[in-house]
């Protein structure tokens, strides 16, 4: 059959798909706009938790934030507690650890300004340089130069940080930099250093165990940090305080969780990390709307921040797309651990081989 005649058969294929259920795009859809509304609440939990803590203390909110989300997911994957090994538990512990001072640092950014915490917006755009953090640290593991894009990312990171603490080389000062950025940058920290730990998990180790334990670690650190440091908390009370712990520990953590775990298992790494990206950007929205005002530098510095994002983490996405990985669903934020087994991997390549027959896999992601 001559060549052109071919291609008007598969034009009309892929437009009898479009207009049917079985096109592509109708089995991605719902996963996308389900991790992006995983995105838009984890934006607006930096706005809600600043909210909170004026009216409740910081310990006590992440120990009650915390123990909901632990108990809903139980609840909602009764299967993990079958899953109980020594090893999971002993990771889950670690990981957890991490992960509590990295939520501690982060949330105590954004207690009032005179108490030296910084914006919403800011904490949230700060937050999100773990992403450039990782990669970096991977490198000197392995002792191998980071890959092109993370290079790229961090000029542009350093060039963001620059710009949002105002520093002046002619007057030799920053006047612009607050306690509260610091705090998130140590989280930022904190947070590399929880994502390095869990690289290390095999496929013994059940994702949505891990979570739990996780989740309850946080807990229990923070319901003793209360205890310790003698804040008077009590059972939350106030509509403020409530709406921030629907959102966090409901909406945020538990549900959130399983959204991914379930869109995941459809969309490209490529996809995935491109949603997730809008976190910080719907964190920087929620805080500069809040706050009834953009300055003008503090965008600036944001952009280049989010194309250091975009830069190191979407080139490796790209790549995983390749090789068939998949992410390991992220508690919050953007994810940058892969998960692969021989048999997923395997399964994504039969997938991209089947869409290929049909048409462009590009001309199926929306």
């Amino acid at each position: 059959m001559p060549r052109h005649i071919l291609q008007v058969r598969a034009r009309y294929m892929r437009y009898a798909a479009h207009r049917t259920k079985k096109h592509p795009r109708y089995k991605t859809l719902a996963p996308t706009l389900a991790l992006i509304f995983v995105a838009l609440v984890w934006g607006a939990t930096f706005v809600v938790q600043a909210d909170a803590l004026k009216e409740y203390p910081l310990y006590a909110f992440l120990a009650v934030r915390f123990g909901i989300a632990a108990l809903l997911l139980t609840v909602l994957q009764p299967s993990v507690l079958r899953k109980l090994s020594f090893d999971n538990v002993k990771l889950g512990l670690s990981a957890g650890a991490l992960l509590a001072l990295g939520y501690i640092l982060q949330t105590a950014s954004l207690l009032p300004a005179d108490m030296g915490g910084t914006t919403p917006a800011r904490s949230a755009f700060l937050t999100g340089v773990y992403v450039i953090l990782v990669p970096i640290f991977f490198s000197i593991i392995k002792k191998k130069l980071p890959d092109w894009g993370v290079r790229v990312g961090v000029v542009l990171a350093v060039a963001g940080l620059w710009v949002l603490s105002g520093l002046n080389l002619s007057s030799g000062g920053i006047y612009d930099w607050v306690l509260g950025d610091t705090l998130v940058l140590l989280a930022a920290l904190a947070y590399t250093a929880h994502m390095i730990l869990l690289s290390f998990a095999k496929e013994k180790h059940s994702t949505s165990t891990l979570a739990v334990i996780q989740l309850a670690t946080i807990a229990v650190v923070t319901a003793f940090a209360s205890i310790l440091t003698g804040e008077v908390a009590g059972m939350p009370s106030g509509q403020t305080v409530w709406l921030a712990l629907l959102i966090t520990g409901i909406l945020g953590s538990a549900l959130a969780f399983v959204v991914q775990t379930w869109a995941q298992k459809t969309l490209l790494p490529s996809r995935v990390a491109l949603i997730f990206v809008l976190e910080p950007v719907f964190g920087g929205i929620f805080g500069w709307s809040v706050a009834g005002a953009v300055d003008m530098r503090e965008l600036v510095g944001a952009a280049l921040l989010i194309g250091g994002i975009l830069s190191a983490e979407i080139i490796a996405a790209r790549k995983m797309d390749k090789k068939g990985e998949s992410y390991q669903p992220a508690l919050e934020g953007i994810p940058v651990i892969p998960k692969s087994t021989k048999e997923k991997a395997k399964m994504r390549r039969k997938m991209r081989k089947r869409i290929k027959q049909k048409g462009s896999a590009d001309d199926f992601q929306i």
